[in-house]
């Protein structure tokens, strides 16, 4: 059961920073705002991939402790530290250099919801659960 959701983190984690990257470079190309001397690919890989590959871990702990219950308390404990680690991005301190220290937040915010959103989405591919066998 660990190996399965191990790949599923490390999975959700590539599946995340891929996605970051492509954000970046969108919101880059839309807003001429250069923001890869801040946040840089080793990073969005480290965090992305770290973020998921710990999500892995605390989701088997819950799963094989609180069984059922353990998916939809993971569920939501994902949630809220995604929302809540937002503050990160419009706390930090951009160095002086940096051209429209504005729209830093418009390019950090969303990425916070990236490793969730790639679990999410890679359930299916990972989650095991029995299946409808047809009507009874």
């Amino acid at each position: 059961m660990f190996k399965r959701i191990f790949f599923w983190g490390l999975a959700s984690g590539l599946l995340a920073a891929v996605g970051a990257l492509v954000f970046q470079r969108i919101h880059q190309f839309a807003t001429y705002a250069d923001f890869t001397k801040v946040v840089t690919v080793p990073l969005l890989l480290a965090v992305n991939l770290g973020v998921c590959l710990s999500a892995a871990i605390v989701y088997w702990g819950l799963v094989r402790w609180l069984n059922r219950k353990g998916e939809l308390i993971f569920n939501l404990l994902f949630s809220i530290i995604s929302f809540a680690s937002i503050t990160w991005s419009l706390a930090y301190i951009l160095p002086l250099e940096i051209e429209t220290p504005e729209l830093f937040p418009g390019l950090t915010v969303p990425m916070h919801f990236f490793p969730a959103l790639a679990w999410f989405t890679l359930r299916p591919f990972f989650a095991k659960e029995a299946t409808p066998s047809g009507p009874h």
